[in-house]
């Protein structure tokens, strides 16, 4: 009888543990999919990878163990995909009008966007548009090449430029700079290539310069400037002064590649924006899980860039305003800190 007893009481606590597994597994099953994309920009690019790696952070899917951590992935049943792009004035158009939910952004034409200036002339405000966090600083790089007698940005008249591809964030900014050295670009031979093409012709001496914006290193250009094929113009004097003045979203910076003497520039942010209709209980779980400790290991591996996203920075004079999920979760961070 008591072997008996014994039996009845394992089959029960067996039948007892399969009954919440398989509660567990049907909760799991009806958590109602939440998708969600982040727009970047090419594979070659600083965004994608960066983005790539914040998709993978923080997605919640059935059955990750790593998301019974509190908070170390986003809301429960999301799904986080990075897609490529056209760029930043592609991703803030598609966030604007609602094709994608989000996507990463240039913090001058951000700013742009926002008063319907610039490329979005015609276009209209982009009103929907606010601010998840600004994550890293953006480099301009100035590239030309070493027999091409260009020692000043007044150098590039007549020679063949790249400003990027035609309506890319690099081509906003490179206008910009242009702009505040009184060079315009009728008097460039513009080509309009991204970074890897610029790079390839100019190593065939089919091109004399090239712009482009991202944090350092960008692939393809430490190798160009150790080989002595290309230098870094610097962005310096009374003009950089002013357009960092009259550009809030526009730093004074300095780029160092390995083996380089530091040069003079100016810099940009990349900011993670999202549309105002998305849910602030949504963007406040992807924010939380941004920041998160245990992620921080994991989204510095994906680019040197994202090193620098930090809560410290996160919420600094933002172009657009904060979405208020994102607002929510830095405030009670703030607060935190001061206990």
């Amino acid at each position: 009888m008591r072997l008996m007893s014994c039996r009845s009481t394992a089959l029960s606590a067996f039948a007892a543990i399969a009954v919440l597994a398989l509660s567990a597994a049907m909760v799991s099953a009806d958590t109602p999919r939440i998708s969600f994309q982040i727009a970047t920009g090419s594979t070659t690019g600083t965004f994608f990878p960066v983005g790539e790696a914040i998709a993978g952070l923080i997605s919640h899917p059935p059955g990750v163990n790593r998301c019974e951590t509190a908070n170390v992935c986003g809301p429960a049943g999301l799904i986080v995909s990075a897609r490529t792009s056209g760029g930043t004035i592609d991703n803030l158009l598609s966030v604007n009008d609602g094709g994608v939910e989000s996507g990463l952004a240039q913090s001058d034409v951000i700013a742009a966007a926002v008063k319907g200036t610039g490329p979005f002339k015609g276009k209209g405000k982009q009103t929907h548009l606010r601010v998840i966090a600004s994550l890293f600083s953006e480099d301009v790089h100035l590239v030309v090449r070493a027999k091409a007698n260009i020692k000043t940005v007044a150098d590039l008249k007549g020679k063949r430029v790249s400003l990027g591809l035609a309506g890319s964030g690099v081509g906003f900014t490179a206008h910009e700079i242009l702009t505040a050295y009184r060079i315009p670009e009728s008097r460039l031979k513009v080509v309009s290539l991204d970074t890897p093409g610029a790079i390839a012709l100019l190593k065939q001496d089919k091109l004399d310069a090239f712009f482009a914006v991202g944090g350092v290193p960008i692939e393809g250009i430490g190798d160009l400037l150790a080989s002595r094929a290309a230098t870094l113009l610097p962005i310096t004097g009374p003009v950089r002064d002013r357009l960092a003045k009259s550009e809030p979203s526009l730093e004074l910076a300095t780029i160092t590649y390995p083996g380089q003497d530091p040069v003079p520039t100016v810099s940009t942010r990349a900011l993670w924006v999202v549309r105002d209709s998305v849910p602030d209980n949504l963007v406040y779980g992807i924010t939380r899980a941004l920041f998160n400790p245990a992620n921080r290991n994991a989204l510095s591996a994906s680019h040197p860039s994202a090193r620098e996203i930090a809560l410290n920075t996160a919420a600094l004079m933002p172009p657009a305003a904060l979405h208020p999920g994102a607002a929510r979760f830095y405030a009670e961070a703030s607060r935190a800190a001061q206990r």
